[in-house]
C-alpha cells in the first residue's frame, strides 16, 4: 500500500483532504504544527481526529514562534471579517513553505509518495501560499532537490481542494463521512467558535450554500 503525508491543522479543509487520502486507498501518516499559535485549539482537535481515524502515526512539529501574524502575536488583534482582497494580518508568514518542508523530509524517510495539503484559492484568505502557483512551484523545488525528484519519482504534492468552493468542499467532506463534528475553523480559539472571524465567516458562509448545518457550536452567526 502506498504512503502519503497528511498536513492535519484541525480544520474543515485539512480534515476534507485527510477523508480524501483515506478514500484514496493511502496508508496515511499526519503531520500538525505547533508554531506558536495563541491557542491550543487546533492541536486538540487533530488529535481528536486521528483518534477518529485510528491513525497509526501522528507527529506534531515544534517550529517555536513564526511570529508576525495575529495568530501568533498578542499585540495584533484578530479581526473581524472584512472581504478585502489584501493580504491579511492572519496571514503566518512562509508558513506552507516551512510545512510543506517538514513533510517532504517526513515523507522521504517514510517512503511516502504523495503530501495533501488542503489549500484553496476559492472560498479562502487571500494567502499567498494557498495558490495554485505556489504549489505549482513546490512541486518543481521536489523534483530537483530531493532523492525521488533525482531519481525519477518525485513525491506528489496533492491539493485536491485547490479549486472547490466552500460549500463543495463541505459536501464532498460529508459524502467521505469526515468528522466535522471535531474540527475548528475559529481564528480565535474559545471553546465555542467566534462566528465572525474571517475563518468562521467563510466556513458558516460554505455550510448554508451547502444546506447543511454546521455541527460546531459558535458564538454568533452572522450567516
Amino acid at each position: 500500500m502506498s504512503r502519503a503525508v497528511v498536513l492535519l491543522s484541525g480544520g474543515l479543509d485539512s480534515t476534507t483532504c485527510l477523508s480524501i487520502a483515506i478514500k484514496e486507498g493511502y496508508d496515511v501518516y499526519t503531520l500538525s504544527f505547533d508554531y506558536g499559535q495563541k491557542h491550543d485549539k487546533e492541536i486538540l482537535c487533530t488529535k481528536n481526529i486521528i483518534k477518529y481515524y485510528s491513525i497509526k502515526e501522528h507527529k506534531i512539529i515544534k517550529t517555536g514562534n513564526v511570529g508576525g501574524s495575529a495568530l501568533t502575536n498578542e499585540d495584533i488583534e484578530v479581526p473581524d471579517y472584512q472581504g478585502l482582497p489584501n493580504i491579511p494580518v492572519t496571514y503566518v508568514p512562509a508558513r506552507n513553505i516551512i510545512f510543506l518542508s517538514y513533510a517532504v523530509g517526513y515523507a522521504e524517510v517514510i517512503g511516502a509518495d504523495a503530501i495533501y495539503i488542503g489549500v484553496n484559492a476559492v472560498d479562502y484568505s487571500g494567502y499567498p501560499d494557498c495558490r495554485p502557483e505556489f504549489i505549482e512551484a513546490f512541486q518543481k523545488v521536489v523534483k530537483v532537490g530531493t532523492k525521488g525528484g533525482i531519481n525519477g519519482r518525485p513525491i506528489k504534492i496533492l491539493a485536491p481542494l485547490m479549486h472547490l468552493s466552500k460549500a463543495e468542499i463541505i459536501k464532498l467532506a460529508c459524502e467521505n463521512n469526515a468528522p466535522l463534528h471535531l474540527t475548528t475553523s475559529c481564528y480565535r480559539g474559545g471553546d465555542k467558535a467566534c462566528g465572525v472571524c474571517d475563518s468562521c465567516t467563510l466556513r458558516l458562509k460554505g455550510f448554508k450554500e451547502a444546506g447543511i448545518v454546521d455541527p460546531v457550536e459558535y458564538v454568533k452567526k452572522d450567516y
